[in-house]
């Protein structure tokens, strides 16, 4: 039986790992306006692939700045901006979103359009001729919330962004690009949230342009899935009565005991996506999504018990209380409060924490100081760097998953 359940093990972990987009040894670059600057989808993204794939060493720079259009903007010239912030990374991935500032916040206007889209083959046209062999991810852009407050004019800033949507995914399909759509399912999610709770879901999008976490937790679904993403973090199915684990995949399950109580050890290959259930604008961003469907999924499903309801301990914290159908149909993990959900947040601290050293960096010493003649400005940027690397090795440290020992009592 442990053979079995090993073999199933690497099995279906090698075929998850072999089907997602990004691969080891990658070097992602993100790149963007204010959307990307804000280091919220961005963040969500790089935490999930720590959790997921915590063997897998993928580099993340983060290179949105506030206001670009396609020409560039308070970071330079487009050229300055993608030799600097985006070239001279030498990354093997990158992501585009762009067009929420070139669209000028007005209706279509056929002009702007070809702006935009000579400006946006320009840009894949250099990063090409760079870095050949370059996988190239254009992120169609995220919604003006049209939803939730009324158009401030006849059909609506969305619609615009929707038509330079339609243009990127033919560019993509000329070029032979990846293409994420942030904007369809955070529409339909805002629709749905606005149904459920009219006044929050206004604040999923606090200012109609920039999401909170909450709109970029959606916002970083839409990407994982354009890159096949794995659903499953882990799957369990013991059977008490015959004691027997039936099915386990991502993780190895040993030790089980049955008697009045059950209890077993796993060590999983994976952690939970770290998301704050307690945060009620993230609990409605789950409700009006398939978010824990298509990347949270973790169930434990224990068939046979002969009592009406259980506690269930992970590692001695109390992980929640179920009746034995529940059980029988299934309990999802990862949006229980257990130590791997724990773990997975600290990870998510360290992604966000690397990010801030690196944004400091940039933002206030490279770009700001870089025509000054100062000796000590390349000592501070290779300190400040040699800092972030410290982190980024506490977080896949940290991203490592551990053996938790399993304790299923009658309540």
């Amino acid at each position: 039986m442990r053979l079995f359940l090993g073999i199933f093990l690497l099995a279906s972990a090698g075929f998850a790992q072999a089907d997602f987009y990004l691969k080891d040894g990658d070097r992602v670059v993100f790149y963007g306006d204010s959307i990307t600057d804000q280091r919220l989808y961005t963040t969500f993204t790089e935490s999930y692939v720590l959790t997921r794939f915590p063997q897998m060493k993928v580099t993340f720079i983060h290179s949105g700045w506030g206001g670009d259009r396609v020409s560039g903007g308070g970071g330079g010239p487009i050229d300055v901006r993608l030799q600097r912030d985006l070239i001279a990374y030498g990354p093997s991935v990158l992501t585009v979103m762009l067009g929420m500032n070139d669209g000028r916040y007005r209706a279509y206007d056929p002009d702007i359009f070809q702006q935009f889209s000579g400006g946006f083959e320009y840009i894949v046209g250099s990063v090409k001729g760079a870095l050949p062999g370059i996988r190239i991810t254009v992120i169609q852009p995220s919604p003006y919330d049209d939803v939730t407050r009324a158009p401030v004019f006849a059909g609506g800033y969305n619609a615009v962004l929707v038509r330079y949507a339609q243009y990127l995914g033919e560019l993509a399909a000329r070029e032979n690009l990846t293409v994420a759509d942030l904007n369809t399912p955070v529409v339909e999610a805002l629709q749905k949230a606005k149904s459920i709770d009219p006044a929050l879901a206004q604040k999923l999008l606090p200012d109609r342009v920039h999401p909170g976490a909450s709109g970029h937790l959606l916002m970083a679904e839409a990407l994982l899935k354009a890159w096949h993403a794995p659903a499953e973090v882990t799957s369990v199915e013991i059977d008490a009565e015959s004691k027997q684990v039936s099915a386990a995949a991502n993780t190895k399950v040993t030790d089980l005991q049955v008697d009045s109580s059950l209890t077993w050890t796993q060590e999983d290959a994976a952690l939970p996506m770290p998301v704050d259930m307690k945060d009620p604008l993230i609990a409605l961003a789950l409700r009006a999504s398939d978010f824990v469907e298509a990347l949270d999924r973790q169930p434990l499903r224990i068939a046979g018990l002969p009592r009406a309801r259980y506690v269930l301990r992970i590692d001695g914290e109390m992980a929640g209380s179920f009746g034995r159908q529940e059980l029988a149909d299934g309990v999802n993990l990862a949006l229980l409060p257990t130590p791997m959900a724990k773990q997975a947040l600290d990870v998510h601290a360290l992604t966000i924490r690397h990010n801030q050293i690196h944004y400091e960096r940039w933002r206030h010493f490279q770009v700001p100081l870089q025509e000054q003649k100062l000796e000590r400005l390349q000592p501070a940027l290779a300190a400040l760097d040699a800092l972030e690397a410290e982190l980024i090795g506490q977080q896949r440290a940290a991203a490592q998953p551990k053996p938790r020992r399993y304790e299923l009592s009658p309540e």
